[in-house]
C-alpha cells in the first residue's frame, strides 16, 4: 500500500501549484457587470485559448472552434439576439421570481472588449467516432470541456468570464454568421474586471442556494447514501470551508445587485 501511494505521489503537484488550481476553480465567477475598458493582449488570449485546445475530447474529434468577437456592430448584433430571448424568458417566470428576474444582470456582452463563442462541429471526423458510437452527444460534452479549461485559465490570468446562454441558437448562428451544421456551445464574455465577487451572484442574490455536497454523492448504486462514510464527512467538511472563508471575505463584495 506505501508502494502504490508513493507511486501516486510523485505525479502530484507541488503544494503551491496544487493550490494555484483549487484557487482558480473556487474563485471562478460568472462575470456579467465589473468589465473594465482594457485590452487584452494577445500573449494572454493565445494562452487561454491553448488551454480550452487542449481539452479532452470524445475520438480525438477536437470538435470545436473559437470564433473570437472584437467588433463592435457585431457585438451590438448579438445583444440584439439576448435582448429578444430576454424578454421572452422573463415571460417564463411567475410573482416574484419574474421581478427579481428582470433586475438581474445576465450578460456583459457589450461591456466586454471580447467575446468568444465556442462551437462543436459534430460532423469534424465523419459519422462514427470512436466513443461516440453509443453517446451521441458526447461531442458536446467535449465541447463544454474546453469551455471549462478557458474560463479556469481566463481566471488564473485575472480575467473574467461570462457565460451568456439566452439566446435563440438560429438568431445567435444569424448573427456570428455560423452555418446550421455547427452548434454553438458557449458565447462568452471576457475581459479584465474591477473585481469578482466572493460568491456566485445569483447564490448572493437569494435565487437559489448552494445545493449540500452530502445529497449529490451516492455510492455504488443510485440513490444509496450513506452519512456514516468518511468520504462524505470530508466532502461535509471541506464545502464548509469554502463557504466559510467566502463568507468572511472582507476583499470583494457579495452581490453588486441587492434585490
Amino acid at each position: 500500500m506505501k508502494t502504490e501511494q508513493a507511486e501516486q505521489d510523485i505525479h502530484a503537484f507541488t503544494d503551491e501549484a496544487r493550490a494555484a488550481i483549487y484557487q482558480a476553480i473556487f474563485s471562478r465567477r460568472d462575470v456579467r457587470g465589473q468589465f473594465l475598458p482594457k485590452t487584452v493582449p494577445d500573449a494572454v488570449m493565445s494562452r487561454i485559448i491553448t488551454a480550452a485546445h487542449h481539452a479532452p475530447s470524445v475520438g480525438f474529434m477536437q470538435p470545436w472552434n473559437f470564433l473570437v468577437v472584437r467588433s463592435d456592430e457585431i457585438k451590438q448584433r448579438v445583444h440584439a439576439a439576448f435582448a429578444k430571448a430576454h424578454a421572452e424568458a422573463a415571460e417564463m417566470f411567475d410573482g416574484e421570481q419574474r421581478a427579481i428576474y428582470k433586475t438581474l444582470k445576465l450578460e456583459g456582452i457589450l461591456e466586454s472588449p471580447i467575446g468568444i463563442c465556442i462551437t462543436c462541429d459534430r460532423e469534424r471526423t465523419g459519422p462514427v467516432v470512436v466513443g461516440r458510437t453509443h453517446m451521441k452527444t458526447m461531442d458536446l460534452y467535449s465541447s463544454v470541456c474546453a469551455v471549462q479549461n478557458l474560463w479556469l485559465a481566463a481566471r488564473a490570468e485575472g480575467l473574467g468570464v461570462g457565460w451568456v446562454s439566452i439566446f435563440n441558437q438560429s438568431a445567435l448562428q444569424e448573427a456570428l454568421g455560423i452555418p446550421k451544421g455547427i452548434t454553438p456551445i458557449a458565447y462568452l464574455c471576457v475581459g479584465y474586471v474591477s473585481h469578482f465577487y466572493a460568491k456566485p451572484e445569483l447564490e448572493a442574490a437569494g435565487w437559489l442556494p448552494r445545493l449540500p455536497i452530502e445529497d449529490l454523492v451516492y455510492f455504488d448504486q443510485w440513490g444509496q447514501s450513506d452519512a456514516q462514510q468518511s468520504l462524505i464527512k470530508q466532502l461535509m467538511h471541506d464545502q464548509a470551508t469554502i463557504q466559510a472563508e467566502a463568507s468572511a471575505s472582507t476583499r470583494q463584495p457579495t452581490s453588486g445587485r441587492p434585490v
